[in-house]
């Protein structure tokens, strides 16, 4: 599950078999360090499947229409599986950074996000339009929590 660089006090969260979807590339799901915790920008891909929510596609997997409200739903909902993993929940994310395909998903999106961080003191957030991400993915979201006193390091 995590890797520990004795160097410089890092440890990799990397989440085994389809509670989380796999990285596409060469990154850790996220990285604990200094008492922080850094999320890599996650995407609506389901961990079973590995398609991506709330797109549908014609024969020859073009997208022919996609719903913002489920793709962020299903981007929180592994942020809180990285969150697990790396002993926080939620209330710990301190900033969150949000990318967008289409700034005119703003409103749709941000109903869904507020349902999820609708507790006192919520965190910081950005939230930009891009013009692309990968695969059928129109939202992302990368966070940064609070290491959370619930577990320690030896836990991992």
């Amino acid at each position: 599950m995590s890797q520990r660089n004795q160097a410089d006090q890092r440890t990799a969260i990397n989440i085994d078999g389809d509670k989380a979807p796999r990285p596409l590339g060469s990154y850790s799901h996220a990285v604990k360090a200094g008492g922080l915790v850094f999320l890599a920008g996650q995407g609506a891909r389901d961990p079973k499947t590995g398609k991506e929510a709330g797109v549908a596609l014609d024969a020859h997997g073009s997208v022919t229409s996609y719903e913002i409200q489920v793709q962020t739903a299903a981007v929180i909902e592994n942020m809180m599986v990285v969150l697990e993993a790396a002993g926080c929940s939620i209330t710990d994310v301190v900033d969150v950074t949000v990318f967008l395909k289409d700034m005119n998903d703003f409103a749709k999106y941000n109903s869904v996000y507020s349902k999820y961080f609708c507790f006192e003191n919520p965190p910081a957030r950005t939230t930009v339009q891009v013009s692309d991400l990968p695969g059928n993915n129109f939202i992302e979201i990368k966070a940064i929590a609070v290491q959370s006193n619930k577990r320690t390091d030896h836990e991992d």
